[in-house]
């Protein structure tokens, strides 16, 4: 691990085109400004952990679902369909009745359970 004292305002390059600035210090608080491009993905750890449990069981679940479609190795279409279902449950951006972390559980509208009247 590199160890870099930096003061306030000062900046550590990480390559040609990421940039870290210290921005503020606030007793045993660092608070720091991130410049990269758009293509590299910055989160705090806990935050990139928890994306990678969630691609991992995504992962479990599209295998799983593909089993059940067909046995063997999943190919051609519907190993489509789970590298697009995979990467909908790790964005967060499921259409809804997906079974992704957005929406109802429900692999369609027909199998929801059925709606309570308003006021009921």
């Amino acid at each position: 691990m590199l160890v870099l004292s930096r003061q306030r305002d000062e900046t550590i390059m990480i390559g040609d085109d990421i940039e870290i600035t210290v921005v503020d210090i606030r007793g045993d608080k660092v608070r720091l400004g991130i410049t990269a491009p758009t293509k590299i993905a910055v989160h705090r750890k806990e935050v990139y952990e928890a994306i990678k449990r969630e691609n991992e069981q995504a992962s479990h679940i599209a295998g799983s679902d593909l089993s059940a479609m067909k046995p063997g190795v999943a190919s051609g279409p519907a190993r489509a369909i789970a590298r697009t279902r995979t990467s909908q449950l790790s964005s967060g951006h499921a259409p809804p009745g997906s079974g992704g972390s957005v929406g109802p559980p429900f692999a369609n509208p027909a199998e929801s359970p059925p709606r309570r009247a308003q006021g009921a």
